[in-house]
């Protein structure tokens, strides 16, 4: 029985180290990727097939909200750039790339450039003690 556990154990940590080498696509894995992680920490807990279904389910949920952003990129950058060719997929990519937007985000992120100045009040309030 303990031989069957260290091969468990080593299959469940060779598909956790596959599903983690494979984050680095652009799309989300999908109902394979998420149901075979599922099932391989399901049948740790003796529950396979619930967990397959729930890793199922959650990647499919995961690239419907990216897809979702993607589109919504698409039309921002189509808003920019009327008559742009490409897949909307492209499009986010090349709005992501203009705004410096973070992943999962499409507002873009900004920082404070070194350097940079605070606003001045008017001259008029400057000697002024606010209460």
């Amino acid at each position: 029985m303990r031989h069957h556990r260290v091969i468990t154990l080593g299959l469940a940590g060779l598909m956790a180290a596959t599903v983690g080498a494979t984050v680095v696509q652009a799309e989300p894995g999908g109902c394979l990727k998420y149901g075979a992680a599922g099932a391989v920490g399901g049948h740790l807990a003796n529950h396979a097939v619930l967990g397959a279904t729930a890793g199922c389910v959650t990647g499919m949920y995961r690239r419907h909200e990216y897809r979702k952003e993607a589109r919504n990129k698409a039309k921002l950058y189509d808003l920019e750039h009327p008559g742009a060719k490409g897949t909307y997929e492209q499009k986010a990519t090349a709005y992501d790339v203009e705004h410096s937007t973070s992943p999962g985000s499409t507002t873009p992120t900004t920082t404070p450039q070194p350097g940079a100045t605070q606003p001045q009040p008017p001259a008029s309030q400057q000697g002024e003690e606010r209460l």
